[in-house]
């Protein structure tokens, strides 16, 4: 019989709890939707007002993994959802908006990601971000070292930037910024995704093409564009253990000299949220956006 849950007032039915999604660690989906709870509070100010693509993973990271960007069918009346413009026409998504909605969407089996604007701006973007991706033998630790460049050539710009893993191998810098149109900050993200390539040479690359990519990290400017969308902070990732897209601290960053330490589980976060809180709460506030140059 299905377990019946009451959530926020909402009645959800919960399945499959014992199943184990993550085979390398018996996590199992209980344990998913267990810790989506215990990281609700961060987890929803990140989601909050921001059209959600689902990454799921029903049968786990092994089994069948795929977008769902349109509403899902059996979705229920009390789950908001918005109009975001597509090139082939206006489409509904998802708003993760309360406890109920998001526990009704861990249910689902699912990453979580989300563009840099809001519902009701869409393709004005509210933050920039940088997907750092190291190509083989590079790791995050050289991920780290593009990352604290990019930093202090933002500051330069007055854009306040904050870090966190992918919860794959790579790392995420994310600012927030007085709203601008999307096409604009892709076009001043790519402008310092050159110039890394430029300061940091023979270590990075600006440039998609795998040929290029070896030895180097790729700093991926494409997910400003309006269209695209990033893992959001605190999403479990489809990998083979339950990693977290997991804010760290720029100390972390500067003293990242293994991979290893960067690697963080579900079961990492209540004790990070309990030391620092969330570290990547100054994008949630307004005071700290940054205005392109």
């Amino acid at each position: 019989m299905t377990p019946i849950a009451e959530v926020a007032g909402r009645r959800l039915a919960l399945t499959n709890l014992e199943k184990v999604l993550y085979p390398a660690t018996g996590f199992t989906k209980g344990e998913v939707l267990h810790y989506c709870a215990t990281a609700a509070d961060p987890l929803l100010a990140h989601l909050r007002n921001r059209p959600v693509s689902f990454l799921r993973y029903p049968d786990g990271p092994d089994g069948q993994v795929f977008f769902t960007k349109n509403v899902p069918p059996g979705t229920p009346s009390w789950v908001e959802t918005a109009e975001v413009p597509r090139t082939e026409g206006p489409a509904r998504m998802v708003l993760i908006q309360d406890l109920a909605s998001l526990m009704w969407a861990a249910n689902l089996v699912t990453e979580f990601h989300t563009p840099q604007w809001q519902a009701d701006a869409p393709g004005s973007a509210d933050r920039i971000v940088f997907d750092l991706d190291p190509g083989a033998p590079a790791t995050v630790v050289e991920c780290c070292e593009v990352a604290l460049w990019l930093r202090e050539r933002l500051a330069a710009d007055g854009i306040e930037a904050y870090a966190k893993t992918s919860g794959s191998k790579g790392l995420h810098l994310l600012a927030a910024l007085v709203p601008a149109p999307s096409k604009d900050v892709s076009a001043y993200a790519r402008e310092l995704a050159v110039e890394a390539e430029r300061a940091l040479a023979g270590r990075v690359t600006h440039r998609m093409t795998k040929s290029l990519r070896p030895g180097k990290v790729f700093v991926d400017h494409s997910q400003n564009a309006a269209r695209k969308t990033t893992a959001t902070p605190y999403t479990l990732r489809a990998r083979p253990a339950p990693t977290v897209s997991t804010p760290v601290t720029w100390d972390e960053v500067a003293g990242c000299d293994d991979p290893a330490r960067f690697v963080f589980l579900a079961q990492d976060i209540a004790p990070r949220l309990e030391r620092y809180g969330d570290l990547l709460e100054p994008l949630l506030n307004t005071h700290h956006a940054g205005a392109l140059p």
